[in-house]
C-alpha cells in the first residue's frame, strides 16, 4: 500500500511509528491525534526560505492562491494561468502561491492532486514580503484555507472564486452529505468581498444556498490556439465515420461511462487522464483513449473532431465546451449549469436529459465558422476585465487603479 504521508522532499528521520492507542485508553486516542497533527506540523515547516518574491514599482500586485497547478491539466490551471498572463500584459505583478512552494501528501484515491502541509507560516511571510494590492483565493483546499486564515486574522480584503463544486465530487467519492459540504464552502466564501461564479445560473444556485457577495467572472479562451484552421494544418486523424470526442479528467465525477455508454455510429475519443483511466480502458476496448495532450496537438484533435461530448453533469463552467466551439466542433451536452449557459439561444450544439439525442442533434448542426463565432464571444480580455472589476483593493479608488492596470480600449 502507498504511503499517504510520503511527501515530495526529501524524507525526514525515521521516527516511532504512529500507532493509534486502544479506544478503551482515557485520553489516549485525543494524544494520538495531537502528536500526529503535531509531527505533520514539524514537516511542513522543513522547508527551504521562503521564495523570492517580486517588486514592481508599477501596476498592481496581485496575488492568487491555489491548490490546483501544474502539472495537472484541467479547467482552474489553465483559466489560473492564462488569467495571469492577461493580467501582466494589463501592466500588473501576479505572483502565484502553489503546492510547489510546500512540502507535499498525495490526495487519497487521487494522487496527481498534491496537499501542501502546513502551509500557512509560509503563506504569511509570502504575504509580508510581497505586500499584494489584492488577493485572490482560488481553492478550497490547504493553501486556500490557510491564506483565507490569514486575511481574516489580519482584516485583509480578499476575493475567492467557486470552480468546482466539492461537496458533490466528495459526496462521489466517499458519500459525505452534499449538505455537509455546502455548509463548509460557505464558511469558506462567505468572508470573502466577492465570491467569482462562471455563470448567471450558477449565481442564482448558490444564492439560494446562502452564498453572499456573489459576481460573475465569466472565462476565456484561447482563440489563437483553439481554432478549425487546426485541422488542415495537421496529419488527419483516421475515422469511419463521426468521431466523438471527450477532453477532461477521466474521474466518477465526470460522468464520462455515461458517454462511453452511448449507442452511436462511428468512433469515440476519450483525452485526459485521471484515477479511472485504466479502469475504463478495460472496460471499453473500442474507445480510443489518448491520454493528455496538449498545445496544437490537442487543439488539432479538437479541430478535426465531429462533436464534442460533454457528459458531465457536476462542472461549474466547462471550459473545454469553449475551447471545442473555438475549434470549429459543435458540442452535445446534458441541460445542466456550464454547458446549457454556455450554449443557451446560440444553435452552435444541443442539450438534452437524453445524451445519445443530443449528440446526434449536434452533428452537423453548425457550420464551423459558427460555431467560432460564438466562441468569440469568450474573449480572455473581457474575462480579465471581469476579474480586475471584481477585485478588492484596498487603499485604491476605481479611477487610480483603473490608470494603473493599463486596461485596453
Amino acid at each position: 500500500m502507498r504511503n499517504l504521508f510520503a511527501v515530495n522532499d526529501t524524507a525526514p528521520e525515521p521516527q516511532a511509528p504512529l500507532v493509534a492507542p486502544p479506544a478503551e485508553e482515557t485520553g489516549g486516542r485525543l494524544r494520538w491525534f495531537r502528536r500526529v497533527g503535531g509531527r505533520l506540523r514539524r514537516i511542513g515547516r522543513r522547508r527551504r526560505r521562503t521564495p523570492e518574491v517580486p517588486n514592481p514599482s508599477s501596476g498592481l500586485r496581485i496575488l492568487i492562491v491555489s491548490d490546483a497547478w501544474k502539472p495537472q491539466v484541467n479547467g482552474v490551471v489553465r483559466t489560473l494561468d492564462t488569467l495571469g498572463q492577461y493580467l501582466g500584459k494589463f501592466g500588473n505583478t501576479v505572483y502565484y502561491i502553489t503546492p510547489d512552494l510546500f512540502r507535499t501528501v498525495p490526495l487519497p484515491t487521487y494522487p496527481e492532486i498534491r496537499l501542501a502541509l502546513a502551509p500557512y507560516s509560509m503563506i504569511s511571510r509570502i504575504i509580508n514580503v510581497y505586500q499584494p494590492d489584492a488577493i485572490h483565493i482560488a481553492t478550497e483546499g490547504p493553501l486556500g484555507w490557510a491564506a483565507r486564515r490569514f486575511c481574516v486574522r489580519h482584516e485583509h480584503p480578499y476575493t475567492t472564486s467557486f470552480h468546482t463544486r466539492f461537496a458533490e465530487y466528495i459526496h462521489a467519492r466517499t458519500r459525505f452529505p452534499i449538505s455537509w459540504g455546502y455548509g463548509i464552502l460557505r464558511r469558506f466564501h462567505n468572508a470573502a468581498s466577492a465570491v467569482m461564479v462562471a455563470t448567471p445560473s450558477l449565481e442564482k444556485e448558490l444564492e439560494e444556498k446562502g452564498f453572499e457577495n456573489l459576481r460573475i467572472w465569466s472565462r476565456g479562451v484561447d482563440l489563437t490556439l483553439f481554432n478549425p484552421d487546426m485541422a488542415r494544418e495537421t496529419e488527419p486523424l483516421k475515422k469511419d465515420g463521426p468521431l466523438w470526442l471527450y477532453v477532461g479528467r477521466v474521474a466518477v465525477e465526470k460522468n464520462i461511462q455515461a458517454f462511453l455508454d452511448l449507442n452511436l455510429d462511428g468512433a469515440k475519443m476519450v483525452v485526459g487522464s485521471g484515477p479511472m483511466l485504466e479502469e475504463l480502458k478495460v472496460k471499453y476496448p473500442h474507445v480510443i483513449f489518448t491520454g493528455p495532450r496538449f498545445g496544437e496537438e490537442l487543439a488539432a484533435i479538437y479541430a478535426q473532431a465531429d462533436v464534442f461530448v460533454f457528459p458531465s453533469k457536476t462542472d461549474t463552467f466547462g471550459l473545454v465546451v469553449v475551447e471545442a466551439l473555438a475549434s470549429g466542433t459543435p458540442v452535445a451536452a446534458y441541460p445542466v449549469q456550464g454547458p446549457a449557459d454556455i450554449l443557451d439561444g446560440s444553435g452552435v450544439g444541443a442539450v438534452d436529459d437524453d445524451l445519445a439525442a443530443a449528440c446526434r442533434r449536434a452533428l452537423g448542426c453548425a457550420t464551423a465558422e459558427e460555431c467560432r463565432a460564438h466562441a468569440e464571444k469568450f474573449s480572455w480580455e473581457a474575462c480579465t476585465r471581469q476579474f480586475l472589476s471584481n477585485l478588492d483593493l484596498p487603499g485604491f479608488d476605481e479611477s487610480y487603479w483603473l490608470e494603473v492596470a493599463r486596461l485596453p480600449d
